[in-house]
């Protein structure tokens, strides 16, 4: 059995129009959404054994603010430069290629991408509209290995986000 979080970037700031898409900002609300989302997690229980982003800075800043809440060591984050802007079959295909050591996986990266990846990951007849950001699928995978992951296998345990906190 594994276990695969997908978190979508913090909100991220437009204050530069001329800044790079890749080197844009987490804004002062993305900030605050993912320690509080990490927060959240930490409750939980959660405890990933890896943490993979996309090298995109405002992906970065979510994960190591993630990371800082469930006590996990920054350092430890692996950058994965396929996942900046991926299509839901370069994720699957990142996430295959993950070592089998690794139960617990929880990956950072962006929309479109991330949302279509949940929707064919899991095996529901519904989809989700969109993944707003900082927000969090978490998936339980009926496989032993990466390698056996594939559409309609996962099934979804929660679906959580910033504006639910605010409830």
């Amino acid at each position: 059995m594994k276990t695969l979080y997908i978190v979508r970037h913090a909100k991220s700031s437009w204050s530069d129009p001329l800044a790079d898409d890749f080197d844009r900002p987490l804004n002062e609300r993305g900030k605050r959404d993912a320690p509080r989302m990490g927060k959240r997690l930490k409750e939980k229980g959660i405890l990933p054994t890896l943490m993979i982003t996309s090298p995109a800075k405002r992906a970065r800043a979510t994960a190591r603010r993630i990371a800082k809440a469930l006590q996990y060591k920054k350092d430890d984050i692996k950058e994965e430069r396929k996942l900046y802007h991926a299509e839901e079959d370069v994720i699957l295909d990142v996430i295959r290629n993950l070592k089998d050591k690794h139960n617990s996986v929880m990956l950072f990266g962006h929309n479109p991408g991330l949302t279509n990846f949940v929707n064919s990951l899991q095996d529901k007849e519904f989809d989700i509209d969109n993944i707003p950001t900082c927000g969090v699928a978490a998936f339980q995978l009926k496989i032993d290995s990466w390698k056996e992951l594939s559409w309609g296998k996962g099934t979804m345990v929660f679906f959580d986000y910033p504006k639910r906190l605010d409830d």
